[in-house]
């Protein structure tokens, strides 16, 4: 079973993603409100996630600075940027997201990036 750290500030979108993913099989080992929040629980995860749901726009930490430090703590983690700030979506991708989705997005069209990420295949539009 696919394990997913979910990254976001709006608690709302917290729990929609939670709900989302469980019933498609997935399996939510965290949640983070802040980028901050989110590398502390990463470190503290035995067994880390096989996929972050990152978003940009959190306080204390944005989400460009946690990828960079997540990526610096486990260089195969594997991350999905999901922001409605279009503008980032390069450096997102450059600094090691495997795929970046610009919100809103659909289930399916959330579930198909998943899953090939975890194929390791690199999915840039989306």
């Amino acid at each position: 079973m696919t394990s997913i750290l979910i990254v976001e500030d709006d608690i709302y979108l917290q729990k929609l993603y939670e709900m989302m993913l469980k019933t498609q099989g997935f399996k939510i080992i965290g949640k983070a409100g802040n980028g901050s929040e989110a590398i502390n629980i990463f470190k503290a995860l035995r067994n880390k996630p096989d996929i972050v749901l990152m978003d940009h726009r959190m306080p204390i930490k944005n989400g460009i600075d946690t990828t960079l430090e997540l990526t610096r703590l486990n260089s195969h983690t594997k991350i999905i940027f999901i922001s409605a700030d279009n503008s980032v979506k390069k450096q997102a991708l450059s600094i090691g997201a495997k795929s970046f989705i610009e919100k809103p997005f659909s289930i399916d069209q959330l579930n198909n990036v998943i899953k090939k990420v975890i194929e390791n295949s690199k999915v840039v539009n989306n």
